[in-house]
Formats: C-alpha cells, sequence, structure tokens
C-alpha cells in the first residue's frame, strides 16, 4: 500500500533535464545580458528636486558626480554647474 509519506525515486526523463538546463542556460545569459548593460539609466531631474541654482557653497560642479561641462553620472539631462539636488555629495 502506497502512503502521502513514500517517497518514491523516480528516473527523470531526458526531456526534462534538457527544459531545466535551457531554463538555468536562459537565466545565465539574462544576468550576464543585465551585467554587460551600462549603468542603471540615469533618474530624472524632478525626481531628485534639482534646481539650477546652488544651496549655499553645495553646487553641482563641486560633487562627485559632476561630470563637466554640464552633465551628471547619476541626473538626466542638461545639469548647470551652479545647480544643487539631493543626491549632492561634497567631493
Amino acid at each position: 500500500m502506497t502512503t502521502i509519506f513514500d517517497v518514491t525515486a523516480r528516473a527523470q526523463s531526458r526531456r526534462e533535464i534538457l527544459g531545466k538546463l535551457a531554463v538555468l542556460t536562459g537565466g545565465g545569459a539574462l544576468i550576464a545580458a543585465v551585467a554587460a548593460t551600462p549603468a542603471a539609466a540615469k533618474v530624472s531631474q524632478k525626481d531628485v528636486g534639482y534646481q539650477p541654482t546652488p544651496k549655499g557653497a553645495a553646487r553641482c560642479d563641486n560633487c562627485v558626480q559632476w561630470q563637466p561641462p554640464n552633465a551628471c553620472k547619476l541626473v538626466s539631462g542638461v545639469i548647470s554647474p551652479n545647480g544643487w539636488c539631493s543626491i549632492y555629495a561634497h567631493r
């Protein structure tokens, strides 16, 4: 008599093994593709509270994310050297 607690070993078919291998290979390819893509998309100016004027001595051109002449590593769009946003980090 077979009960719910009986564990029987069953041989996997070639189709099941190849299917699992395909899933693993596809997952690996997806991970490799994501790793090979450029850094995550930049955030919008609105999302970080960007303003084209400084906040005291804090200004974009003395931030670690600044990319001369008018860009940021993390924020999209044209960035003023005199601007400021909430992800400002002094260098």
